[in-house]
Parts: C-alpha cells; structure tokens; sequence
C-alpha cells in the first residue's frame, strides 16, 4: 500500500493496525448486543467522569456541542421540525437522562419517551440593529446551562431575520454528544429533510435501522474492558506515563487560581497552504503522519516557554473502532496523554522518529478510559489545573459531511463563546489545497490575547525552520518572527545618545 497518498486519518490508523498485527497476540472484540432495559443502566466511562465533573465544577458551557448556520432561501420550518425530532426518535441519547439513587451514589442512565426536539423560535425580522442582537442572541443560547438530571440534553434555536434568512443554533451536552457525532447529525438531518421536502411520511424507511443504541455500548464497555484487558492497558500507560511532570508551567499572565475555572476565549489559526505541504512532505519522509509532525513541533515550542524538557500533550481520538458504532450519536471520544521527552541535542528528524514510535504505542493502547489512566497513574491532584495534561493537540480528521438542505444555502454563521476546557488547545483541520485552518482556545484567567497571538507566531517559525532543515538540532530551531527579532537586535540595543 502506498502510504504517502493516505488522508492523515487513514494514514494513522493504517500505521496502528501494523503496530497491533505485529504483536503475537490479536485481540478479540466481543459482539456489542442489546442490554437489558429493565434494570440499572450504567455511564460509560467518559460519561461517569463528566458527570461527576459536572457535579463538583462549574462547568459553563466547556462541554457543550453546538453550531450555528445561515439558512439563505425557502425554508420549511416544520420539515425541520420533522427531521429533528426524528433523528431525536432514532438515537436513544439525544432523550437520556443521568440520575443518582440514594442506595449507592452511583449515576444511571433513564431513556425517556421522545417528546419532540425542543426548539426555540424567534423572530428579529423588524428587529434595530439585528445583527448585533443575533449575536446576543447566539451567545446567550451557548451559554445557558444544561440539567442532565431533567434535559432535554439537545436543544435548538431558530432566529428569523428575514422572509428568506434565518438561523438555526443547535447545541447538545458533550455526555451525549462528540465531534463526530455532528457528522451523523447533519449527514441525517440532510437526508430526512430532503425526504420529507418531497412528500415522504414513513421517516422510519428513510434511514438504516440501528442494531444498537449508546446505551448498549456503556453496558458492553463496562463489562468488556475489565481484567486483563484493562490491566495490560494501564501497565503500559503506567509505565510510560510514570514520573512525568504534573503540570506544564507555562508563563502565565495572571497567577493561577487555586480551582480551575472555565473562562475562555480563542484565536483563530492559518498555517498557509506552503507551509502545510511543507509538513505533509516532512512526515512522508520519516514515517510520519500530520499529527506527528505537528506534535513534534508543538512540544518544542511548550517546552521553550515552559523551560521544561518532559512535555505531555492531550490529544482526542474517535474511539469508533466498531462498525456498528459509527452511524450513532454519543460520547464516544477517548483522550490520550502523549508524553515527548525535548533533548535540545536532537535533530528534528530524530525527534520525530522518537515521537512516531511513542503515538504509535499510545495509539494502540487507545480502549482504557483516561479517567482510568489517571487512577492508576496517580498525578499529584489540585483543583487548580486538569491532571495529567493543561494543553491539547487536536487535528479534526473526523468523517466530512456535505450538510445540503434542498432549496437553502447553508453558511457557517460565527458567534462568540466564552469558554474553554484546558489551559490552552490548539485545533486544526485540513483544508483543500494544503491549507491548515483552526483556533487556539485558551482559558482568560491564565493568558492575555495578545499573549496567545505572540506564541502562534512563534509556532510557525519553528515549524517552518524544521522544514526548511530537519538536521537542525532543537536548540537551534528559532522562535521569534522577524518583527521580534528587530525589535530584540536592534530595537532594545538603541541606546545612542546625545551628549553635550
């Protein structure tokens, strides 16, 4: 297979399965049935640990899964409706709701009848100033709280600013939801409303029918990831995680409070389109993915403003390895802890030989919940800072839907949030044509804006010098952009005066 005409995602999952088919034993997945709805039904894992976050925390809106277009045209509000409240029919979690009993504390799922998709509907079509109050208008939508206790856990809004234009804003809480969820969302909603536009009323016939629902999957994991399943897993993450620093100590603005909070803000990212094939022919070269060569280089610029050399990044994957998994909305997403040790003596080709072997072992060990990882690894815990790891590396590679709605042009529509889950995040897509598109979330309570800014700049420099020379050792890769460096050579040095 040639490998260097992969997608980045395909790319890593090919290298992963080589690494798992090399080892003498090959692992079995139990088949996923359909678990008894009579008794208690457990969280999976990730919905355990985010229930319980919710429940110490003040979370805002870090876990919410929204988004927010520009409807252009003739739109049909109730074949909207429709569609939504089928597609809520057809995924069991889009209608759950997460209870404690007072016999052991523990939470339990409760699948509710369907009862419609709940949407709000406004009209700013003889609003003053429209735009400006849309904008509230999305803001506040973001930010308004969900109740996992009662839900509705997916909820909409539809703003009317003209005959022809409108808004929809949907949002769902993350322990329902993933990114690639939103796939399966709009990829359905397209479908179902396209189907009703001309006349269909057996929705049910429309789309495939699922063998099985979220719900199944947690009974399945809960059951199936345990013994020595689980405990080869947590050994190597013990093991590779074992002595590791417990926070990366970035040179904050503002001294870190004693509880994390969630405040946020975000800068929007573009690695030009030179600078992405730069990259991609960087990776090909060595064996390595996109991702690897953007984490490489990301660890050298952590490690620089930190002056830690043990840097561990976060970074989320699909956890969708089952087939019957991937048309279905949940919470499926998993987090890794990737560890890169920066020795200033190594060239960047080594350091991405280090960092290619490291992913691929950590990939291959992808099934333990981190919540897990973190037990058995026992960080040193504070309220102040997430464990394990403050910042993440994610690079969108979840399946692309083409999101049509029959008589509509569809056009992201952009609003403010205010929240963000880790000290920073640095999240990127891939474009056509090479280029790289994305944000840096950062939390408010840490960094200034202009900070955040200053260090992308830096970034791009050093990830155009290690593909401009990848024999340079770290310690020589440059960081500053060409306004700094005036400014530091020449700019401070302008101590000439005039004397009498």
């Amino acid at each position: 297979m040639n490998v260097s005409k992969l997608s980045s995602r395909d790319e890593l999952l090919f290298r992963i399965k080589e690494k798992i088919s090399s080892r003498s034993e090959v692992k079995v997945f139990d088949e996923i049935s359909r678990s008894n709805r009579s008794g208690s039904l457990l969280l999976s894992w990730s919905q355990r640990r985010l229930w319980f976050l919710e429940q110490l925390e003040d979370l805002g809106s870090a876990y919410h899964i929204e988004g927010a277009l520009r409807l252009e045209g003739e739109l049909d509000e109730a074949a909207l409706q429709a569609a939504i409240d089928e597609i809520v029919v057809r995924h069991e979690v889009l209608r759950t709701v997460f209870v404690r009993t007072d016999d052991d504390g523990e939470p339990y799922q409760v699948v509710r009848q369907a009862s419609g998709f709940s949407l709000k509907k406004l009209d700013l079509g003889d609003q003053a100033e429209q735009e400006q109050v849309l904008q509230r208008v999305l803001t506040d939508a973001s930010a308004e709280r969900f109740d996992l206790s009662q839900g509705p856990l997916i909820r909409g809004v539809l703003i009317r600013l003209s005959e022809r234009v409108h808004v929809l804003f949907v949002s769902m809480h993350h322990i329902v939801s993933d990114g690639w969820s939103i796939g399966v969302f709009t990829r359905e909603l397209s479908t179902l409303y396209a189907a009703i536009r001309q006349g269909e009323r057996d929705l049910r016939s429309i789309l495939p029918a699922l063998p099985i629902q979220y719900v199944d999957y947690a009974q399945w994991q809960r059951q199936w990831l345990t013994g020595e399943r689980l405990g080869e897993q947590l050994e190597y993450w013990k093991s590779r995680l074992e002595g590791a620093p417990s926070l990366l100590e970035l040179p904050t603005d503002y001294a870190r409070p004693a509880v994390k909070g969630y405040a946020g803000d975000a800068v929007e990212v573009v690695l030009d389109p030179e600078l992405g094939h730069g990259l991609r022919a960087l990776g090909r070269r060595h064996g390595a993915t996109l991702f690897m060569v953007l984490q490489a280089g990301f660890a050298v610029l952590l490690g620089r403003l930190s002056g830690q050399d043990d840097v561990v990044l976060g970074t989320p994957v699909a956890n969708r390895r089952r087939s019957e998994l991937e048309g279905l909305i949940g919470f499926f997403v998993n987090t890794l802890a990737l560890r890169t040790q920066v020795d200033s003596r190594k060239t960047v080709a080594e350091l991405l030989a280090q960092v290619k072997d490291q992913t691929l072992e950590a990939f291959s060990h992808q099934d333990v919940p981190f919540e897990q990882v973190v037990e058995v690894v026992q960080p040193e815990r504070s309220l102040s800072h997430n464990p394990l790891f403050q910042v993440m590396l994610v690079l969108q590679n979840t399946p692309q839907t083409e999101f049509d709605l029959p008589g509509l042009r569809l056009v992201p529509e952009p609003y403010e949030q205010h929240a963000a889950q880790f000290d920073l995040t640095l999240s990127l897509e891939e474009e056509e044509g090479g280029l790289l598109r994305g944000r840096v979330s950062y939390s408010t309570e840490l960094f200034e804006r202009v900070t955040v800014e200053r260090w992308l700049g830096h970034l791009k420099v050093l990830l155009s010098a290690m593909v401009a020379d990848e024999a340079c050792t770290l310690a020589n890769l440059p960081l500053l952009t060409e306004p700094e460096r005036e400014q530091v050579i020449h700019g401070f040095n302008a101590t000439q005066a005039e004397y009498p």
